[in-house]
């Protein structure tokens, strides 16, 4: 791995020279900007402003801007004469346990090599002093143009230096928590325990990032003209819980074991609902059968009794007719005669 930076540190008298090495490193998927029309690499340029030219990393410097907008050029060698010892040093100013450090002052972190052969011995003396006292070393060293704060551990069989904001560079959490006054009861804590326990489970070598997976999966996707993986539809309902319900599905969910109300509620929900709906679905389905049923076996009867009422009365139509056509005819046919009693004459009755 390559230095970064090379000093010594201060260990009282004991000076050990060191090699500042990155102890991270990123995986993020690189991008590029470009331009969206033609797709060509957009670059970030230095001009110079007064000269209206650009100008190469060699011609570039720093310098300190004043209120007035003057800016005072500040070289190297200028900073080589800071008036402090930590400018190539890494000075321990005091041992403090671990746990006593908030990870909120925490930023970068970088491996300490040995420098030079001579550097072994007193660095493996630093190492296991800090080991044996259950101990981190607080330093302070100069780096990228300003004196900074540092940790000293013991990772493996390295020294770490972890870069620590000062005390002052530390915003206070006031008015960050909630103003409400909340009780939370015995079973609820003891949940969250189990839940707790049980995420404890997890360790942090198995956690993987499923972003950047995800960005290389579209990458490649894209460079072999295939279809773009489909994203997971976003979740539409979600169920409020009460906190304990929450706590005991989640306990369920991380242990592998079956959601118990969701097996026991759902069924009977789902019962309760649809039986009634198929009960009076059945129910009037069987009479709109047994009406349909009766209308057709009626039907037929209605019209078998119309179509013998019809017929017996052309029958009586027909007799009817039968008999006044024949006293009809036989009045005709027979003569009328005359009675000496009462001089009307006489219908004689056709058999």
């Amino acid at each position: 791995m390559r230095s970064i930076w090379n000093g010594v540190i201060s260990f009282g008298l004991v000076r050990i020279p060191i090699k500042l090495v990155n102890a991270t490193e990123s995986h993020a998927v690189p991008f590029r900007e470009i331009h969206t029309e033609d797709g060509g690499r957009i670059r970030h340029r230095k001009f110079c402003e007064l000269e209206d030219r650009e100008v190469t990393a060699q011609e570039i410097s720093r310098g300190y801007e004043e209120a007035d907008g003057t800016i005072i050029p500040i070289t190297d060698e200028d900073l080589a004469h800071l008036p402090i010892p930590t400018a190539r040093t890494i000075e321990i100013v005091t041992f403090v346990p671990e746990d006593s450090i908030d990870p909120l002052q925490m930023s970068a972190a970088y491996y300490l090599a040995a420098g030079r052969a001579p550097a072994a011995r007193p660095y493996t003396l630093l190492r296991e002093a800090l080991k044996r006292g259950n101990r981190v070393a607080i330093a302070k060293f100069a780096l990228r143009g300003r004196e900074r704060l540092g940790m000293l551990r013991v990772v493996g069989e390295a020294i770490a230096l972890h870069g620590l904001l000062w005390p002052d560079e530390v915003r206070a959490p006031e008015g960050i928590a909630p103003d409400a006054d909340v009780t939370l009861h015995d079973k609820e804590l003891n949940l969250a325990d189990d839940l707790v326990d049980a995420l404890s489970e997890v360790g942090l070598e198995d956690l993987r990032d499923e972003y950047r997976e995800a960005v290389e999966q579209v990458v490649a996707a894209k460079i072999s003209g295939e279809a773009l993986p489909e994203a997971p539809e976003p979740e539409r309902g979600v169920e409020v819980l009460d906190l304990t319900t929450a706590l005991e599905r989640s306990v369920r969910a991380v242990r592998g074991e079956p959601d118990e109300a969701e097996v026991k509620r759902l069924p009977q929900r789902r019962t309760s609902r649809s039986s009634p709906k198929e009960t009076g679905g059945r129910k009037s389905t069987s009479k709109a059968e047994k009406s349909k049923a009766e209308k057709k076996t009626a039907s037929p009867a209605r019209k078998s009794t119309s179509k013998t009422s019809q017929a017996e009365k052309k029958k009586t139509a027909a007799k009817s007719t039968a008999g006044s056509t024949a006293g009809k005819t036989s009045s005709k046919k027979a003569p009328s005669k005359k009675t000496p009693e009462t001089g009307t004459p006489s219908r004689k009755r056709s058999a």
